[in-house]
């Protein structure tokens, strides 16, 4: 039976067969390691991050005693659940998510990853509960992840399409909202994305450009 370590846009964890292309943690462990059973707890720390699936042979037993090990479809997924990229297997992808931020926020200095960390958990949460934001369609960028005006999808944009997300990869392509809309990606990276950071996506999101 597959773990309940796949993460979904909106943040909430689930358990499915599908194999991820990016791993990640949320600052140390959440999980019961005898039980292995859906926390009730959301994270051990502020600090979310992706990463990559494999990192200088470093193995560990899943769920185990360490720390709890999150499995993501692509970037997209893990940005719009509130992640960020890890500086230690992902450097220059950070440093580059941290300099389109900046630019994006129009800081007036760079912060460091502990502080982008404090923006994204005010912006990703409320609590337990995901928040989210209801923007304009209009001028969202490309990796942004919208929850569908019914509940029951979740729609990355890309280009002109909205591509329908499930946890083995995209399903399906309709048109781009427009009006206003729900927008799980936190606000500091939708800045991070329209300043040209680009993100990860999963091989399938290629196969439906139209």
């Amino acid at each position: 039976m597959p773990l309940p370590n796949r993460v979904r846009p909106d943040g909430a964890l689930f358990a499915d067969a599908a194999r991820g292309t990016l791993f990640g943690n949320r600052g140390g462990r959440f999980h019961d390691p005898r039980t292995q059973a859906l926390p009730r707890r959301i994270q051990a720390s502020r600090q979310w991050i992706c990463c990559v699936l494999s990192f200088k042979g470093r193995r560990h037993r899943v769920w185990g005693p360490g720390y709890t090990d999150l499995f993501f479809c692509d970037e997209v997924t893990a940005l719009a659940a509130g992640h960020r990229p890890c500086m230690e297997c992902r450097r220059q992808d950070a440093l580059a998510y941290r300099a389109a931020l900046v630019e994006g926020l129009g800081l007036a200095r760079t912060p460091l990853f502990p502080e982008i960390d404090r923006i994204l958990d005010g912006e990703r949460r409320a609590g337990r509960d995901k928040r989210a934001h209801r923007l304009p369609a209009v001028g969202l960028p490309d990796g942004a992840v919208l929850r569908s005006d019914d509940g029951e999808a979740f729609l990355a944009l890309r280009g002109e399409s909205a591509l329908l997300w499930s946890p083995a990869g995209y399903a399906g392509r309709r048109e781009r909202p427009t009006g206003t809309v729900t927008v799980l990606t936190p606000p500091a990276t939708l800045a991070a994305l329209s300043r040209g950071y680009r993100p990860f996506w999963h091989p399938s999101a290629e196969a439906l450009a139209p």
